[in-house]
């Protein structure tokens, strides 16, 4: 995306675009699955660890929503970039997180299914991590 396409997306989203927030955009808009805060550093090593996390902080925020926290169990917070989001920005699709390789990964085209809670709750996210064997560990022993 052009440096004018993100400026735009970010204003469309109520964020301020400077510098530091373009750079960190674009360092993330390449990830297609999910990543830490250090994948993102080592794309910027020049970049503050700091501000690269209170950026990534501010674009995971509710009021913002460009990216998502992905809990996958690891331990590590890992974000995700908001491609499907429903409404009310509640994530509709699958993570699934391998249990030999510990990548995570986004499943865009496989849903969470709506459902209705009782009277009185009010959903505001949802997570949906499966668990398993990714394509390319198939067939390695644990």
């Amino acid at each position: 995306m052009e440096n004018t396409d993100i400026e735009e997306m970010l204003k469309h989203h109520g964020i301020r675009p400077t510098a530091v927030r373009l750079l960190v955009y674009k360092a993330i808009e390449d990830f297609h699955n999910p990543f830490t805060l250090d994948d993102v550093e080592i794309k910027m090593p020049t970049m503050d660890r700091s501000s690269i996390f209170r950026t990534l902080r501010l674009f995971a925020d509710s009021e913002h929503h460009i990216i998502h926290e992905v809990n996958d169990g690891s331990g590590f917070c890992k974000y995700c970039l908001c491609h499907s989001c429903g409404s009310g920005n509640i994530h509709h699709h699958l993570h699934f997180t391998c249990k030999i390789c510990k990548h995570t990964f986004c499943i865009e085209d496989v849903e969470i299914p709506h459902f209705h809670l009782p009277d009185g709750f009010e959903m505001t996210d949802i997570e949906c991590v499966a668990k398993g064997i990714c394509p390319k560990c198939r067939g390695k022993a644990y």
